[in-house]
């Protein structure tokens, strides 16, 4: 054997990146790494492979990209398509051209739409023919799902949404039903409307159930592609400046500092600084530090900290123990949060065992909200999306959508008790905590929130928009 071809999961930002080579010549390339190379360099010396390649399908916008640090630890080339916007050097990629690992050979198809510079690569194996027989498609075809043309802002979108469909069209379609697509991204990125599930896929399954891949004209295409497209994260813009200008080098990932009491509550006394209960919605409404913002572990903690936690901030954390200090340094690193003042050294039970001040935040079981409807102090407030929101709501509740809440705190009643509810309450809590720090003197979360709503087959409301903060 060969061909080396490992496909690398990143928990959280639903990243796909991959080790590609010749594992009797001994080389490899990795293709759109993330910042924490580490899994890299481990795999590949498991492998018994010497990294010769670090790779870029485009400009990233949804993770700090790692081909600088693999560059670093290695002395090896970055490779990317070319762009005006690289802020550091690179070989920029040619179209036609070929890079040879081994036996396997990667050719560079140009496939803007996604981004300008954007390409893919053809995946031969000279033990299997001539013609290739897979592609990495970066961004440009997902399972299900392309990838969306405007995060570099609207009067972009439509120019990169026309040639996306020439990349799709008149590219990658010709080149025929068996060949293999391995994408950047799987279900959960916002890098596309609605990524499938499948993080492997052919060209002839797409042709067949990818909406995107369906006969149609080009104007058309435009037209259907930017149609109910979901409002970007906030944090897409920053991220894309981050790795054009080359992302700063960090190094190996260090765990945060361990804080006493004392040092944490020096470090809360400053100013910009921000605090991040990563425990679980229950958990953390039984007790937490006042102020603190609830963003739970899990697959959307990175997304949900990079739309509300501002990156200049310092960052203090607080969690349920060392697996998910861990977990949470990883996500934050990801992301390019590099201010990470430390963490509360045995956490809350530390805290409580202190005798320090804490807040709660009563959580309110669906059917007790719903008894509680007619009360004139109680305002119910939707933190979900618009498209959730149109599907259905509770009665007379009143919709923010949550990355808008904190501009719009003025459109919500200090004096009521407000209810926050979203899809499973993951949100809700957010939106709780950010009431709550920002002085709201009555707040409730919603556990179960929407999901326990209908398995109670309690009424629904079909809403219509009106006022403010509304997102998609």
């Amino acid at each position: 054997m060969s061909l080396v071809l490992e496909q690398i999961k990143t928990p959280g930002l639903a990243q796909l990146s991959y080790i590609v080579g010749d594992d009797t010549a001994g080389v490899a390339a990795v293709i759109d790494p993330r910042r924490d190379v580490e899994v890299y360099l481990e795999r590949s010396r498991q492998l018994g492979l010497r990294l010769t390649h670090a790779i870029e399908t485009h400009i990233h916008a949804d993770f700090v990209s790692g081909t600088r640090e693999l560059q670093a630890r290695l002395g090896i080339p970055i490779w990317a398509g070319g762009s005006e916007a690289y802020g550091f050097d690179y070989h920029p990629l040619a179209p036609g051209e070929t890079l040879a690992l081994g036996s396997i050979t990667l050719t560079v198809l140009h496939t803007p739409g996604h981004t300008p510079e954007h390409v893919s690569l053809l995946l031969a194996d000279a033990h299997q023919g001539e013609q290739p027989f897979a592609i990495f498609t970066g961004d440009l075809l997902f399972n299900l799902d392309v990838g969306r043309p405007d995060l570099l802002g609207e009067e972009t979108a439509r120019p990169l949404a026309r040639q996306l469909y020439q990349s799709l069209f008149e590219q990658l379609i010709p080149l025929g039903d068996r060949l293999e697509i391995y994408p950047c991204h799987g279900a959960g990125s916002a890098c596309g409307k609605s990524i499938g599930d499948r993080t492997q896929s052919t060209i002839g399954n797409e042709r067949l159930f990818n909406p995107a891949l369906q006969e149609r004209s080009a104007d058309d295409f435009v037209e259907w592609l930017l149609q109910d497209m979901p409002e970007p994260p906030r944090y897409y813009p920053r991220l894309k400046k981050i790795n054009a200008a080359g992302p700063p080098l960090q190094g190996c990932l260090q765990t945060p500092q361990a804080l006493t009491i004392e040092a944490f509550q020096q470090q809360m006394a400053q100013a910009n600084t921000a605090i991040i209960d990563t425990r679980s919605m229950l958990a953390f409404g039984g007790g937490h530090l006042p102020g603190a913002i609830n963003i739970g572990l899990g697959n959307a903690f990175p997304a949900w900290v990079g739309w509300l936690i501002d990156p200049s901030r310092s960052i203090l954390l607080v969690t349920a123990g060392p697996d998910d200090l861990q977990q949470a340094s990883e996500h934050l690193f990801r992301l390019g949060y590099d201010r990470v003042a430390g963490y509360l050294h045995g956490g809350m039970l530390t805290w409580q065992n202190h005798g320090l001040p804490s807040q709660r935040i009563p959580q309110v079981p669906v059917a007790e909200l719903h008894d509680q409807l007619d009360r004139d102090d109680l305002l119910v407030l939707d933190v979900r999306s618009e498209r959730e929101f149109l599907g259905g709501a509770v009665p007379n509740a009143q919709h923010i959508y949550l990355p808008h809440l904190e501009e719009n705190l003025s459109h919500l009643d200090h004096t009521k008790t407000v209810a926050t509810y979203c899809g499973t309450g993951y949100r809700a809590s957010i939106a709780a905590s950010l009431l709550q720090k920002y002085g709201f003197a009555s707040v409730v979360n919603v556990p179960g929130s929407w999901q326990a709503w209908q398995s109670a087959s309690l009424p629904v409301e079909q809403p219509r928009l009106v006022g403010q903060g509304r997102g998609r």
